[in-house]
C-alpha cells in the first residue's frame, strides 16, 4: 500500500496513549533528526524519540498501525531511524521496515545507508547506493557524504574512487560538504597527496577542510607538514576549533616539543576554545608524551568529568617516567576499566622490569572478563621473555593466536619470535619466522639474535645474508646479534668481515659492538689482540668489554691478563661479586692459592657479597620467588617438608638404604 503524505493535523489523546503503551516517556536520550530546526509535537512520534529499546519501537508500531499512522512517510521514517542509528536498534529491522515502503523518499534512503556504515556494514551501504542508481532515485549531496564514510572503513580504495567519479559526474564536485568528505576520505587512507589536490581544487574552505588535512598528516606521523597547514589556516584568517585543536595536540605529541604544546594551550585559552572532555584529553596526552607530568596531573586535577581515557593516560604517563606504584595506584582509583587501562598496567609492569606482577595483571585481567587486544599481548609476551615463561607464552600464542582471536600481526608475530627464542625454544621461534606473510628489520634482528644465543652460528649468518638480499639495511642490533653469533661459533675471520663493514651500512661501532669483538678473541684464546683492539677503542671500554676479556682468560688461563682486566672492572664496580668469582677461578686454576686468598680477602673489604641463586613459580597465574635458605614464603614449612621427603625418596633409590645422619638438608 502506497504511504500516504503526513499531515500535522493528525494527533490522539495522550490517555490512549499511555494506556496502550506500557513504558514512561523519559527525557530523550537519542535523537536522529539531520534537521535541527525540526520540531517534533505530536505525542506519539515523541515517544519514538525517547525509546529506550526495539521492544519499546515494537509497542509504538503496533500503536501506529492500529491507528493508522503508519502508512504516514514521517512517521514511519521516525521508525526507521530509530532502528537503523540508534545504539539500541536493529539494522535488519530497519531493512525490513524499508521493505515495506512503497515509495521511500531520500531522507529514508539515506538513513538505510547510514545505518549500515554505522553498523560497520559498507557493503550493504554500497547495495542500497546501487539499487538508488538503477531505480534512478535523485541522490542528494548526504548520500555521497555516507558513502564515502563507508569507503573509509574498507580496506582499499576503489569503492572510494568510484564514488568521487561519480560525485564528478552528477555535479556536486563543487559542494563544501562532499568536497569536505573526500578530503576527509582520502586523509584516512592515507593518500594525502589525493586529498591536497581535492583541498587545492576548492575554491571555498572552511574549518573543516583545513582540519581534515591538519588531522591527515597527523595520522601519518607528519608533524612538521601538519603544523605548516595549521599556520596557513591561521593566515586565511580561519579560526581554529576544538578538534583542530585536538589534531595540533596529537601533532605535538608526535614530535615530542613541549614548548610548542605549551603554545597551542595558550592559543586555546587566548581563543576561548570550549575545553570538552575530548580536548582536555587530548592535553593531558600530549604533556605526559612530552615529559611534563607535572601539568598532566594539573589538568587531570581540575577536570569536571574524566573518562577511561583520563585516567589511562596518566598511567602511561606514570609508566613512562618509572613510577610503577603510582600507576597502580591511579589504576586501582578508576571508577571503571577497560581492556585499554588494563593494556597500560600490564605494559608498566614489563617496561619497568617488573614482570611478574605483569603477568599476574594479565590473568586477573583474563578472570574479570577483559578480552585481550594485540598490545596486551605483546606486553604479556615481553613479560614472559623476561621471566622465561614459555608455558604462559605458549598458552598464549595457542588460545590467542591459533584460535584467531587474535589475528597474528607483524607485532605480535615479532614479540612471539622474540618470546620463543629468550625462552629457550629457537624451533618454535624459527616455525614462527616462517610462517609470518610480512617481515621487517624487527622481526630478522630476533631471529638473529634468537640463533645466536642458541649457538646457531651459521642460521645467524645465513638470515642476516638473507636480510640483505631482500634490500633490508641492518642497523646496530642486527651487527650485535651478528658479531655474537661469530663469537658463540668462534668465527674469528667473519666477524672481523661483519665488523668492519659496519661503516658500509653507515653505522659506527658503538660499546656494544666493541664488546662482541673482545668477546669472540678472547674465547679463541687470541688474548692479546683483544686486548689491543681495547685500546684502539674510540670510546671508554665498559663494564661488558673488561668482562669479555677477562672471562676468555678464565678460559684460556691467562693469569696476566685476567688481573689487569679484574682491576679495570673493580675500579668501574667494586662491588659486582662475579668480578672476584672469575679471577679467583683463573688463579685457582694456575694454583696460585695465595692469589686465591688476597682475591677473597679483597672481595669481604671491598663489601661485595655473592648474589644468592632465586627460582620462581607460577601456580594459578600466581608467582612464588625463592632464595636460597630463604625462609620468608608464608608456607616455608610445608615447602621445606615436601622437599624434604623428596630428597629421603631420592636417596632411597639412588642407594637402596640410606643413613638419616647423612642428609644434609631438613625442614624447619
Amino acid at each position: 500500500m502506497k504511504l500516504l503524505p503526513f499531515s500535522f493535523q493528525y494527533s490522539i489523546r495522550n490517555q490512549l496513549l499511555s494506556k496502550h503503551l506500557h513504558f514512561s516517556s523519559s527525557k530523550p536520550k537519542w535523537n536522529s533528526n539531520s534537521n535541527p530546526n525540526l520540531i517534533i509535537t505530536h505525542p506519539t512520534l515523541l515517544l519514538i524519540e525517547s525509546c529506550h529499546s526495539m521492544a519499546q519501537l515494537k509497542q509504538i508500531q503496533a500503536h501506529m498501525t492500529r491507528t493508522g499512522l503508519i502508512f504516514h512517510i514521517f512517521p514511519i521514517s521516525r521508525l526507521l531511524s530509530f532502528s537503523a542509528l540508534d545504539p539500541n536498534g536493529d539494522i535488519n529491522y530497519a531493512n525490513l521496515l524499508f521493505s515495506q515502503i512503497a515509495d521511500p523518499n531520500i531522507y529514508i534512503w539515506n538513513t538505510m545507508m547510514r545505518g549500515y556504515v554505522k553498523s560497520q556494514s559498507p557493503e550493504m551501504a554500497l547495495c542500497y547506493f546501487n539499487r538508488m542508481v538503477k531505480e534512478g532515485v535523485e541522490m542528494d549531496k548526504r548520500s555521497y557524504v555516507f558513502l564515502l564514510k563507508g569507503s573509509e572503513i574498507l580496506d582499499g580504495v576503489a569503492m572510494g574512487l568510484s564514488v568521487h567519479c561519480r560525485i564528478w559526474k552528477v555535479g556536486f564536485v563543487d559542494d563544501l560538504i562532499v568536497r569536505n568528505s573526500l578530503v576527509h576520505f582520502y586523509s584516512e587512507k592515507g593518500y594525502l597527496s589525493d586529498a591536497t589536490k581535492v583541498f587545492h581544487e576548492s575554491s571555498v574552505r572552511d574549518v573543516v577542510s583545513w582540519t581534515s588535512m591538519i588531522d591527515g598528516f597527523v595520522q601519518k606521523n607528519m608533524a612538521d607538514e601538519a603544523l605548516e597547514f595549521f599556520e596557513k589556516m591561521c593566515s586565511s584568517g580561519l579560526e581554529p576549533n576544538e578538534v583542530t585543536m585536538i589534531t595540533l595536540f596529537s601533532a605535538c605529541s608526535l614530535k615530542g616539543d613541549l614548548s610548542l604544546g605549551r603554545s597551542i594551550h595558550e592559543l586555546v585559552e587566548r581563543n576561548g576554545v570550549k575545553c570538552s572532555l575530548n580536548l582536555m584529553n587530548s592535553m593531558i596526552d600530549m604533556y605526559v608524551k612530552c615529559g611534563d607530568l607535572e601539568k598532566a596531573y594539573e589538568i587531570f586535577n581540575q577536570m569536571d568529568v574524566r573518562d577511561v581515557f583520563s585516567w589511562t593516560s596518566m598511567i602511561n604517563g606514570y609508566a613512562k617516567n618509572g613510577k610503577v606504584d603510582l600507576a597502580k595506584k591511579f589504576f586501582n582509583e578508576m571508577p571503571e576499566r577497560n581492556v585499554v587501562s588494563w593494556t597500560a598496567l600490564i605494559s608498566c609492569y614489563a617496561q619497568n622490569n617488573r614482570p611478574k606482577e605483569a603477568l599476574e595483571t594479565f590473568h586477573q585481567m583474563e578472570i574479570e572478563g577483559f578480552p585481550p587486544t594485540e598490545s596486551t599481548l605483546v606486553s604479556v609476551l615481553s613479560a614472559c621473555s623476561q621471566l622465561s615463561c614459555l608455558d604462559i607464552g605458549q598458552r598464549i600464542h595457542d588460545f590467542y593466536v591459533k584460535k584467531k582471536w587474535v589475528p597474528l600481526s607483524l607485532i605480535l608475530g615479532n614479540a612471539l619470535i622474540d618470546m620463543y627464542a629468550k625462552c629457550g625454544s629457537i624451533h618454535a621461534a624459527s616455525e614462527i619466522f616462517g610462517q609470518m606473510p610480512e617481515k621487517d628489520l624487527v622481526s630478522f634482528n630476533s631471529m638473529i639474535v634468537g640463533y645466536s644465543s642458541h649457538g646457531h652460528a651459521s642460521d645467524a649468518l645465513i638470515l642476516f645474508e638473507q636480510m640483505k638480499s631482500m634490500g633490508l639495511e641492518p642497523d646496530d642490533i642486527t651487527f650485535v646479534g651478528v658479531l655474537s653469533a661469530c663469537s658463540h661459533g668462534g668465527l674469528v675471520d667473519q666477524g672481523w668481515d661483519c665488523f668492519r663493514s659496519m661503516e658500509l651500512h653507515g653505522l659506527r661501532p658503538s660499546l656494544e659492538h666493541y664488546a662482541c669483538m673482545t668477546d669472540l678473541l678472547s674465547r679463541v684464546g687470541r688474548h692479546q689482540e683483544a686486548y689491543e683492539l681495547i685500546g684502539r677503542m674510540p670510546m671508554q671500554p665498559d663494564a661488558a668489554v673488561w668482562g669479555a676479556l677477562l672471562n676468555g682468560c678464565r678460559m684460556h688461563g691467562n693469569l696476566e691478563l685476567g688481573k689487569l682486566a679484574a682491576e679495570k672492572l673493580i675500579v668501574l664496580d667494586s662491588k659486582d661479586s662475579g668480578i672476584y668469582t672469575l679471577l679467583a677461578s683463573i688463579c685457582a686454576k694456575e694454583r696460585k692459592w695465595s692469589d686465591v686468598r688476597l682475591v677473597r680477602s679483597m672481595m669481604r673489604e671491598n663489601g661485595s657479597k655473592k648474589n644468592p641463586g632465586c627460582s620462581l613459580i607460577e601456580v594459578e597465574g600466581k608467582f612464588h620467588e625463592f632464595l636460597v635458605a630463604d625462609k620468608t614464603h608464608p608456607q616455608s614449612k610445608a615447602i621445606y617438608q615436601v622437599l624434604y621427603e623428596m630428597l629421603l625418596l631420592s636417596k632411597s633409590e639412588d642407594c637402596g638404604s640410606y643413613d638419616e645422619d647423612s642428609v644434609q638438608f631438613s625442614p624447619i
